[in-house]
């Protein structure tokens, strides 16, 4: 019988979870989108996630939209799709995900199997909301080799090395010339200006950048 532990007004933590558990509770709360499941080795985490935690990957998955576009790159978009790998007995749902490298890959795709296809190239961690699990580990684990992390400290890129552990990279995986203090300034014009304006600006600043 699974245990209940609730560490914050937010989560709902459940002990005890199998596998075949994990998965009907991902069928049961299928149409709960404002909810995230995580889940680790056993444990289920629920979130009940807010509006700035949302907004936020909302507005990233537009700067990264925008950079596909302006760079002439191709992007699928697989919002928070949920991954798991049963031998590593662990899945998550992303705050926002994209294949680019490998978007034709995935391009026309009804569903997907990690055994068979990609991993998403990029994924965005929203963590203001605080999960009370390893998250980054469990991204590790499904093989997604690039986290644009942001919490009350910044944006921060994380690469995957071949040890399976993320570090803090200066430049993107997906975006070579780009790095975590360039995207600083826009993150935080976001709230002084409307969020139109604030792409608008960014597209202007990788035009200049492509014409240097």
């Amino acid at each position: 019988m699974p245990t209940v532990h609730a560490p914050a007004a937010q989560h709902l933590v459940l002990d005890g979870v199998d596998w075949s558990s994990y998965g009907r509770w991902l069928r049961l709360l299928n149409d709960r989108p404002s909810l995230r499941l995580t889940y680790d080795r056993g444990t289920l985490e629920i979130m009940n996630l807010t509006y700035e935690h949302e907004s936020w990957g909302h507005f990233l998955g537009r700067i990264v939209i925008a950079l596909t576009e302006e760079l002439g790159l191709p992007i699928a978009g697989g919002g928070s799709t949920t991954f798991r790998k049963r031998k590593r007995r662990r899945g998550l749902e992303s705050d926002e995900c994209y294949w680019i490298a490998n978007e034709a890959r995935v391009r026309g795709k009804k569903r997907l199997d990690l055994r068979t296809d990609p991993p998403p190239d990029l994924a965005i961690e929203i963590d203001i909301t605080h999960s009370s699990l390893n998250r980054m580990s469990i991204y590790a684990d499904l093989g997604i080799p690039e986290i644009w992390h942001l919490d009350a400290q910044g944006i921060t890129f994380h690469a995957l090395g071949s040890d399976g552990q993320y570090t803090k990279s200066e430049r993107s995986l997906a975006f070579p010339s780009l790095a975590p203090a360039d995207l600083a300034r826009f993150v935080a014009l976001r709230g002084q200006i409307d969020e139109n304006a604030v792409i608008r600006q960014f597209r202007s600043w990788v035009r200049e950048r492509q014409n240097q």
